[in-house]
């Protein structure tokens, strides 16, 4: 039998430490491995724990998240880290330094660093938990238990059903395209969990000389957008700019979606541009890589590139049928290089798809077809 997914809570704030640890123990598949009230208790911790993941606060004494994940990065230590963040700006750019230093993934705080309100992200924390500590479990070499991420609600369905279902799923024969691909104009990515680092890994190394714009949806909260494009622009050779009404879709330009708005294309006689919408959230997300993916479709056809990343749920599967019935390029991140293989795994079973490929060679497949295909 797999062994739960175990994690270490770092928290200053003994509330948070409790509220946190019942959750996880509420939890099917994750325990408390222990808890810490800053980064010197839990340096201490790791070695007799040996947690899957640790949840870390930002603000703490004597030693904080930043700190923390410092001196884990000197000492090679390799747990994943989920940090838990305030929604401040201040706020939403030290989340994006925890990034850059290795944190895989954040859960904003409701509201403040002592909140008794932190069971209304209860379910994300804990799916953000199961995702990083399993697959640290199974790069451990450990018997990892497995969780259907396709489905939020069902994030601790057992190994036997998920089994179940995938027999009930064949591949379906997806439509034919309408056409052959043309020259590439546009390159659109929707991702989610798993996303901020692999968006790092993708545009830390894409081609310098990248000819095509592209346009990212990646599932984010308000107020951390705009610090999260600053952080890749500053480590991609292309501009990364966060999305604004009316922005210009031009060559060497990245535009990322605002958190809480929908991202969408259009292509005007004197060139294209991009709308920032307040309409309603799809499959759950605001913004929704299906917005995204529907309208470059009907902007570009043809002429599109559509790229669907790790994240739970299926946003995006949908709409990135458009792009290939139109006879556009579409890629998919393959499972073993993917946090969660729920949205490339949903988008593949519908037919979308039509070459998988690793993170470790994104960027240089998408460099390599916008190149050929222009």
């Amino acid at each position: 039998m797999p062994d739960p997914v175990s994690v270490l809570v770092v928290d200053d704030s003994a509330l948070m430490r409790n509220l946190v640890s019942k959750i996880i123990e509420a939890t099917p598949g994750l325990k408390v491995a222990d808890k810490a009230m800053n980064g010197i208790f839990a340096l201490q911790k790791i070695p007799r724990c040996d947690p899957d993941v640790i949840v870390l606060d930002i603000e703490m004494p004597e030693m904080n998240g930043i700190e923390f994940l410092k001196e884990r990065k000197r000492l090679g230590l390799a747990v994943p880290v989920v940090i838990l963040s305030s929604v401040a700006t201040e706020g939403a750019a030290i989340t994006m330094e925890a990034l850059s230093l290795g944190a895989v993934d954040f859960i904003t705080k409701p509201s403040g660093s002592v909140s008794s309100d932190i069971h209304t992200v209860a379910g994300q924390l804990s799916r953000l938990l199961l995702a990083y500590g399993s697959q640290y479990q199974k790069k451990r070499g450990r018997v990892a238990p497995q969780y259907n991420f396709e489905a939020p609600e069902r994030f601790f369905e057992p190994a036997p059903l998920l089994e179940e279902r995938a027999a009930e799923r064949a591949r379906p024969q997806a439509p034919a395209p309408l056409r052959a691909p043309g020259p590439v104009e546009l390159i659109a990515i929707g991702i989610s969990t798993g996303g901020p680092n692999a968006l790092r890994e993708v545009f830390s190394r894409i081609d310098p000389q990248l000819p095509q714009p592209v346009l990212v949806v990646q599932h984010m909260p308000p107020g951390f957008t705009e610090e999260f494009a600053k952080s890749l622009d500053r480590i991609c050779p292309l501009e990364v700019k966060e999305a604004a009404e009316g922005d210009l879709v031009k060559p060497g330009r990245v535009l990322i979606a605002q958190g809480d708005r929908h991202l969408e294309v259009e292509r005007r006689p004197l060139g294209a541009v991009v709308h920032v919408t307040e309409t309603p959230a799809v499959n759950g997300h605001r913004p929704s890589a299906d917005v995204l993916f529907a309208s470059v479709a009907k902007a570009y056809g043809n002429r599109a590139m559509g790229i669907i990343m790790t994240g739970m749920g299926r946003d995006g599967a949908k709409e990135l049928g458009s792009i290939f019935r139109e006879g556009g390029i579409t890629l998919g991140q393959d499972e073993g290089s993917s946090v969660v293989y729920g949205m490339p795994k949903a988008a593949f079973e519908m037919g979308h798809v039509t070459q998988q490929v690793s993170l470790a060679d994104m960027a240089a497949t998408i460099s390599r077809l916008a190149r050929q295909q222009r």
